[in-house]
């Protein structure tokens, strides 16, 4: 029996029974009928500010943008999307949309961190505008002498332009398949390329988002994810205005810096529905404190999406535990799997779907097989199930080499077709036909867009399982980067959890494992680096009985991610393959490097202002207590990310030191200040306090 999963119904992608053919006539639709109602309202501070748009100012920005914008530029021109979060953005993209412009979602650049990626994204799309607000235009401007090809767009502040424009824009008839928008792929295993969205495969992946996550007129939608990510794209910005419902949202670091503010907004706004990756539901159980707990009431939330990334069983139920007390329900979990090249959303639980666990056999799996299992027997893994799909998108499960249907009981590559596939990548003909033309070939059936995931179909529910780009096969068994690199990271404590890839290379012609992983910053000084490695074998060993060709301990914040997080295991290869890491000890067929210390400077207290002092000790002491470091290890004149700070870290520690001040800080200078002591002369200054109303814990 072969695995599929399709539902063919005679609905057409349509909202509330009105025959929208593209989002210009969507969210004009709104505009007439819903004219006073907020659309949208950006949470800018946890002290009750907060700024809002109604569907008609939106839609007046949104039209005096696309006059300006038509007066530079031709139907069809691409056109750079780079906001902080708010609502600048939102009136930016519809903006495009009604000029005929195709828009590229996109962050605001900060210091050099990324420019690199908006030039090739620039140069792919070749795009000659980049749109943002005024306050990040003046900081763009200094920016731009590290991407210096960047001065070639024309750069425009779209809150600066005349509201009075929105008159002169004429309606067009704007056809359901054009490009509305294209979404970069995060690059997690490869270069990011743009994916083709016309407005046909936004409105079918937001019919489909509305059947399976039951969203309505009645639906309230609180959210934090960021724009220029699919699942923010769609889920946060679309889906509200398809359905005409109010969306709450604040920016990511809102929620990383103090996970508690996503769910009081969702308890203090009564949302129905919110959303986030595996990693968000972990930093809240694991972040908020119980006391910060006592008020919040989540009996109003009804579907709590969780998709984007691998998601964890462990994870569902310390979520759970921790906020069942306060009104939360084991049935609001809606697993979901997509991608940005089916537009979002491929499949998910649906209306009184509860979670489905799926114990299997490690060993089992590693030949392709699925074979079931009890969670107390040895060498298990624990499976959540994606759900099914709906209207007339068609999963099927795909032999890799044969390219015919995997039978029941086998892992093959999830193959979807549907009107939410995106029509393929912009400027890259080859790329697109090999990803979105895939045909079966014993039956011929197609075209379908080859996700390269891995999994499998169960009881007509789809179970993801990895990818095949990083799959590594050695003598025949498969074995997923993430298995091992769980193992490797719990082998020794001077591991960081969440920094390691794992990786095959091709050595005498044979297939070999290579492990790389970051250490801990407060371990480098007195790094048993042999000790180390060994564990890591013998624990890849004993759970996986895999022979290591290659161990590197690499130093913190070192190994390559994406923009979102993820691990680049490709891009960790080439640069093995090139001697390009950033190594403290290698170990490799039994030779050894010796380790490589960095010096530190000594401490030095030589400053006057007591008050820059005060802030001074407190961020030492900060780092210290973060790094296990003793505080005479900590030199002022060095930068946070010389102790190993991630942008995670950076944003917790920007939460808690505006706790202790009572006052908000730019989080920016986190990232800018050269060293601690310039951070601390920087914040003591009484112009650059944002504000002087009490953070709130």
């Amino acid at each position: 029996m072969n695995q599929v999963i399709t539902t063919i119904t005679n609905s057409s992608c349509i909202s509330n029974s009105n025959n929208f053919s593209n989002l210009v006539d969507l969210l004009r639709y709104r505009a007439l009928h819903q004219s006073n109602q907020i659309a949208f309202t950006y949470l800018e501070d946890e002290e009750g500010l907060e700024s809002t748009l109604t569907y008609q100012q939106l839609d007046a920005k949104a039209r005096s943008i696309a006059v300006f914008l038509q007066n530079i530029s031709t139907p069809g021109d691409r056109i750079l999307l780079l906001y902080p979060p708010g609502l600048d953005y939102i009136a930016a993209f519809f903006g495009c949309l009604y000029a005929e412009l195709i828009a590229i979602p996109l962050y605001s650049p900060r210091n050099n961190r990324k420019m690199s990626r908006i030039q090739s994204i620039m140069e792919d799309s070749q795009a000659q505008i980049a749109l943002t607000n005024n306050h990040s235009l003046i900081n763009v401007q200094t920016l731009l002498n590290h991407a210096p090809d960047l001065k070639k767009l024309q750069w425009l502040a779209t809150d600066k332009i005349d509201e009075n424009l929105a008159d002169q824009w004429q309606s067009k008839s704007i056809s359901s398949v054009s490009i509305a928008y294209l979404q970069y792929t995060s690059g997690s295993t490869s270069t990011p390329k743009g994916v083709m969205i016309t407005h046909e495969n936004a409105l079918c992946n937001s019919a489909e988002i509305a059947i399976s996550w039951r969203t309505g007129t009645d639906s309230i939608l609180v959210s934090w994810l960021p724009h220029f990510h699919d699942f923010g794209q769609i889920y946060g910005v679309i889906q509200p205005i398809y359905n005409g419902f109010p969306c709450i949202f604040m920016s990511p670091d809102s929620f990383v810096q103090k996970p508690i503010r996503w769910l009081k907004a969702i308890s203090d706004y009564k949302a129905t529905h919110s959303g986030a990756p595996n990693f968000a539901y972990d930093l809240c159980a694991d972040k908020i404190k119980p006391e910060q707990r006592e008020n919040l009431d989540l009996s109003n939330w009804e579907v709590t999406v969780n998709g984007a990334e691998p998601i964890r069983k462990q994870t569902l139920e310390e979520f759970y535990q921790a906020f069942a007390p306060y009104g939360f329900r084991w049935s609001t979990f809606y697993p979901g799997y997509g991608l940005a090249e089916a537009t979002l959303k491929v499949s998910s639980a649906k209306k009184d779907d509860l979670p489905t666990m799926l114990t299997i056999q490690a060993d089992s799996l590693a030949q392709n097989l699925i074979v079931e299992a009890s969670e107390d027997e040895q060498f298990v893994k624990t499976l959540v199930g994606c759900g099914s799909t709906v209207l007339n998108a068609k999963v099927v499960i795909v032999d890799t080499e044969s390219l015919t249907q995997s039978p029941s009981g086998q892992v093959g590559e999830i193959w979807v077709s549907g009107p939410s596939i995106a029509q393929g990548y912009w400027g890259r003909l080859e790329e697109t036909q090999r990803t979105f033309g895939a045909y079966l070939t014993d039956n011929g059936e197609g075209p379908f867009l080859r996700t390269g995931d891995l999994g499998f179909v169960k009881n007509g529910e789809l179970f993801i399982t990895g990818r095949i780009k990083d799959l590594i096969v050695i003598r025949g068994s498969n074995h997923y980067p993430q298995d091992i690199e769980l193992t490797v990271e719990e082998s020794h404590p001077s591991l960081r959890s969440g920094y390691s890839a794992v990786f095959s290379i091709d050595e005498n012609e044979q297939e070999r494992l290579v492990i790389a992983c970051e250490i801990k910053r407060s371990y480098l000084r007195h790094l048993d680096a042999d000790q180390v490695i060994q564990a890591i074998r013998k624990a890849v060993s004993k759970e996986h009985e895999l022979e290591v060709y290659a161990v590197l301990l690499l130093r913190t914040g070192s190994i390559p991610k994406t923009s979102s997080g993820k691990i680049q295991r490709q891009a960790c290869r080439t640069q093995f393959l090139n001697n390009q890491l950033n190594v403290v000890q290698e170990w490799k067929d039994q030779s050894n490097k010796q380790i490589i210390n960095e010096g530190k400077s000594p401490m030095q207290n030589n400053l006057s202002n007591i008050i820059k002092l005060g802030i001074q000790d407190w961020l030492i002491s900060w780092i210290a207590k973060e790094r296990n470091l003793d505080i005479k290890e900590i030199d002022p004149n060095e930068s946070l990310t010389h102790y190993g700070l991630s942008s995670l870290d950076s944003m917790n520690l920007h939460g808690d030191l505006e706790t202790w001040l009572g006052y908000s800080i730019v989080p920016d200078w986190l990232w800018d200040s050269p060293s601690i002591d310039a951070l601390a002369k920087q914040i003591s200054q009484p112009q650059n306090v944002v504000s002087v109303a009490k953070v709130a814990s």
